[in-house]
């Protein structure tokens, strides 16, 4: 069997439309900010973008999205559900393998239950991922669960605190955090919505 770490592990599960991840369209919270006036259309990246719901909910509002997934199930999904009024570009690769064309160019990370599938000895890493791909000013926009303890994974157990305080080592400083109050209601209570920003730049005056 494979590992989650693995691609066949995921394409496996999209092959056999063993998917009780996705919703069939837009997550509801995340749909609350892409018609908040204070994100404005930006480029946007995508981890672990499964069928691209979410993804093209924020094309199609004029972001400039890239949504990244390692299955190669996923990414034939999103393909398939492309939207010609506001596509998508999509990128079959691994987030800790990117290429390096993308460091620092984005306005946003998106994370929705990318997070929780990585195995908790890569989180540090992710962390530095999603400060290396962000702009100075640039918003790690996560909703992030499942919050409750859990044995084994994935989904792995998710410790905001923790997060949040992994993401502020690499540069980014909290905005907002809340749970939100149109959360499935499978997950209300159980994931956890957090803003961040990277950093400005510190220029020496001298």
């Amino acid at each position: 069997m494979p590992h989650p770490d693995d691609p066949a592990f995921w394409e496996s599960n999209y092959r056999a439309a063993r998917l009780p991840w996705d919703l069939n369209g837009p997550t509801p919270a995340l749909a609350r900010l892409a018609a908040d006036s204070d994100f404005h259309p930006g480029r946007m990246i995508v981890p672990g973008a499964g069928m691209g719901h979410d993804a093209r909910l924020f094309a199609r509002r004029g972001f400039q999205v890239t949504a990244v997934d390692f299955a190669p199930g996923a990414v034939r999904a999103m393909l398939a559900l492309q939207d010609p009024a506001a596509p998508l570009i999509i990128l079959q690769a691994d987030l800790f393998a990117l290429p390096p064309a993308l460091t620092g160019v984005f306005d946003y990370v998106l994370e929705y239950y990318c997070y929780c599938a990585i195995h908790p000895a890569q989180r540090e890493e992710y962390a530095r991922v999603v400060a290396g791909l962000l702009q100075p000013g640039g918003r790690f926009v996560g909703l992030m669960g499942p919050t409750g303890v859990r044995a084994g994974g994935p989904p792995y157990a998710v410790h905001v605190d923790a997060l949040i305080a992994l993401l502020q080592a690499s540069g980014l400083d909290l905005l907002h955090r809340e749970f939100p109050p149109n959360s499935i209601p499978t997950r209300k209570g159980n994931e956890e919505l957090v803003v961040m920003a990277k950093r400005p730049l510190a220029y020496d005056r001298h």
